[in-house]
């Protein structure tokens, strides 16, 4: 077991540039197993999840190689529709190889999947979204079954914008017989990139990011080169991380629409950001400002995942800042770790009431799920003293080296193996 050793108060400053987007990779990993040949995928990242989810295409008979930030996948071969139940609760998204399974071999056999804990995401919208295409499904206990000769376009309308919904419909429509129409799908723009790497091995998908999605089912797809999207949650990390500190730094390879949303927070904080094509310059005052209200909601509007980086960000604000939670009924589970540090947040159900304070004090805290971990950094940077954040195999689900990029930065952080682990490895050797 690792931990972060975070010796607080260091202004960030330099340059660092943004990995693949978590959100894009999975679903898109997901796809290949549509396609009959090698998908060569740039701008991998290399984290737990993305792990998860290769071992899994493995298990299905797939063939991967990995080369730096480029993983190709092989999917000729197909051998098995069944997922261990393991390796199913390790990742929520692990959801998305129902569709891509039943559609390419006519069946699927997998376990509700895992992930972080922070609210109800329930797989009924999936389940229904499938028996609308013409699926067969059976579920038995936390076991689900699903078949079909071969899947038949549907007009689905979503009652909630889900991304998750909306990408398993994507990627089981792509090769189905007939159009499938979306109504209210997940507008995010990793929906948009899973679109367009479909659409480049030859599917026929239109209106990825509006209202409505069009799917005009072909026969089969062929094998592409695509690079999946930088992370805009990272960067929100970055920006939060340098806002904390009052640094400035510089972040390259953004997509500045994909951050529109949270722009005006930053600037509120009373941070400066300037957009150079795709290099974003953040420079952050000495003491940051309150923000009046956040509400997250679907994209284009405020990030359910960039709120915990926020709510840690906004502790040393001037002032009382308020967070609205709409999608995710626990995201604030990790205030409680978070007030450790000294800060000031009451919780009312879904609302966060942030008290700012002039100074954060060293802690030690353990991370609940994968962005209020990272909150939590966010908080030990700036924090006086010492702080050590346990439970990071949270954090690596969607951060690669993250302490190497913050320490590249200046950030006083470091990855430790607990004592007791080193002693026992040495103990084998």
């Amino acid at each position: 077991m690792e931990y972060l050793k975070i010796i607080g108060g260091n202004s960030l400053q330099g340059d660092v540039t943004l990995h693949g987007a978590k959100n894009s990779a999975l679903p898109i990993l997901c796809a290949t197993i549509l396609i009959k040949g090698k998908s060569v995928i740039h701008n991998c990242p290399n984290l737990s999840d993305v792990k998860s989810t290769i071992e899994i295409l493995e298990s299905l008979g797939c063939e991967i190689e990995r080369q730096g930030d480029t993983v190709t996948v092989d999917a000729q071969n197909i051998t098995s529709s069944k997922i261990d139940e393991g390796i199913m609760r390790t990742m929520r998204s692990s959801i998305l190889f129902l569709g891509s399974l039943v559609s390419r071999t006519g069946s699927a056999s997998i376990f509700l999947p895992g992930g972080c804990d922070i609210g109800a995401r329930p797989v009924d919208m999936h389940l229904k979204a499938l028996k609308s295409l013409g699926a067969d499904i059976c579920e038995s206990g936390s076991s689900i079954t699903c078949t079909a000769s071969r899947l038949n376009g549907a007009k689905i309308i979503l009652p909630f914008a889900s991304v998750g919904a909306t990408e398993n419909i994507i990627i089981a429509s792509a090769i189905s017989k007939g159009r499938t129409t979306i109504i209210n799908p997940a507008r995010e723009p990793e929906i948009s990139d899973l679109a367009e790497f479909l659409n480049k091995c030859g599917a026929k998908i239109y209106g990825a990011g509006e209202s409505t999605i069009e799917i005009e089912g072909v026969d089969y797809l062929n094998p592409c080169e695509h690079r999946i999207i930088p992370d805009r949650i990272l960067a929100s990390t970055y920006m939060s991380a340098c806002a904390i500190t009052g640094g400035e730094i510089v972040i390259k390879d953004v997509r500045p629409t994909h951050l529109a949303p949270i722009f005006p927070v930053f600037n509120e904080m009373g941070c400066r950001l300037y957009l150079n094509n795709n290099q974003l310059k953040i420079s952050a005052p000495k003491r940051l400002k309150r923000v009046k209200m956040i509400k997250t909601m679907p994209f284009p509007a405020f990030p359910t995942d960039s709120q915990s980086l926020v709510t840690a960000t906004l502790c040393v604000a001037k002032g009382t800042s308020i967070i609205k939670e709409n999608i995710f009924e626990n995201r604030f589970r990790f205030v409680g770790q978070l007030n450790r540090f000294g800060a000031d947040v009451e919780i009312d159900e879904q609302m966060a009431v942030i008290n700012g304070v002039k100074t954060l004090h060293g802690a030690n805290v353990n991370a609940t799920d994968l962005r209020g971990g990272a909150a939590l950094v966010v908080a030990g940077l700036c924090a006086q003293g010492v702080s050590t954040i346990n439970s990071i195999e949270h954090i690596d689900r969607g951060y690669e080296r993250l302490e190497e990029k913050l320490s590249a930065l200046g950030a006083d952080i470091k990855r430790i193996v607990y004592e007791e682990d080193s002693k026992e490895a040495n103990k084998k050797s």
